[in-house]
């Protein structure tokens, strides 16, 4: 395992890591075993959130902090943990968002449930336009300066709404946001548009999810063939997305990497995440897997180089698609 600093920031963390949405794993004996395997590879960044639970269903919501939890036992100090905070957790008014009231609320919850004194890296999850962004900036440095999270950062930010955050965080003297997280794969390269420059001018980590595109890029789909049955791809909400997703230029950058994940003598899942990770911009990737096989397949995404003229060939094909999710 490869491990790089967060940014500009001291601490290190492993260039895969395990997110912990859940979305295919409702087994939460298997999901901690999942974790433990994990760390036992040299994966040392967990990241999760305060909404994520098996399925991914609101009743659940919260459940993935519980499961880190019992799998960090013994072993906190050496993995650094992620979470976040903004998305719905009730039906109340103030049960969202990026306010002082929800952000000092949820941390103690989430703390709870991780089992834990601190969260390593603490995200506001999305950004709210119906808070002040001094009053998040401020919660987040008093989280900082309390020692119940060592660093804060943002999930689904825009370049603007980072920088204003940078801007803002600068001019008030508070802890600085260290990193952002947000979606970047071959069928998704909206990063590269603005994101990329910003976090290069001010040395910020990057942190992808989805970086096979919701399993698209895994190697289990094909264009021109149905979704395997069972597959995320033909539950609700998915199924009625996969035949467009499977036509056009889309469909193409899937056959190529399955073409040359073949000639290369690797899966099409560790080829799609070791071009992400081909980009200087980028610290770290975070696989979805929910099992230790999947998990297994990612890591083989590490520990080489990809070939200057592969990665050639796998931006050319995804450069005319148009962003789908």
């Amino acid at each position: 395992m490869e491990y790089v600093n967060f940014g500009k920031a001291g601490i290190k963390v492993s260039r895969l890591a395990l997110g912990l949405g859940l979305r295919g794993q409702a087994d939460e004996a298997e999901a901690q075993r999942t974790i433990e395997h994990a760390i036992a590879q040299g994966i040392n960044l967990i990241d999760c959130a305060n909404a994520y639970g098996p399925l991914d269903v609101r009743e659940t919501a919260g459940r993935s902090e519980v499961i880190l939890g019992k799998a960090l036992k013994g072993r906190r100090d050496n993995v650094v943990i992620t979470s976040k905070v903004a998305s719905p957790t009730g039906d109340g008014p103030n049960d969202r968002g990026l306010s002082r009231v929800h952000i000092i609320r949820e941390v103690e919850r989430s703390l709870t449930r991780l089992n834990t004194d601190y969260i390593d890296v603490y995200l506001a999850h999305v950004f709210d336009d119906t808070t002040p962004l001094e009053e998040t900036v401020r919660a987040f440095d008093d989280l900082v300066r309390s020692g119940k999270v060592r660093y804060a950062g943002c999930c689904n930010f825009t370049a603007w709404q980072v920088c204003k955050t940078l801007w803002i965080g600068d001019r008030i003297n508070a802890a600085p946001w260290i990193g952002v997280q947000n979606p970047y794969h071959l069928l998704n390269r909206d990063l590269e548009r603005e994101m990329f420059g910003l976090v290069r001018d001010q040395g910020l980590g990057v942190m992808v999810y989805s970086p096979l595109a919701i399993g698209l890029l895994s190697g289990v789909y094909s264009p021109g063939h149905p979704a395997p049955s069972g597959s995320l791809w033909t539950t609700a909400g998915y199924r009625e997305r996969f035949s467009a997703v499977m036509e056009g230029n889309s469909g193409e950058v899937v056959s190529t990497v399955i073409d040359l994940a073949k000639d290369l003598g690797r899966t099409p899942a560790q080829l799609a995440i070791a071009w992400v990770l081909s980009h200087s911009e980028v610290t770290v990737a975070i696989t979805g897997g929910d099992t230790i096989a999947h998990l297994d397949d990612s890591l083989g995404s590490v520990g080489w180089t990809l070939d200057d003229s592969v990665r050639q060939k796998l931006d050319a094909v995804s450069a005319p698609v148009r962003t789908i999710f």
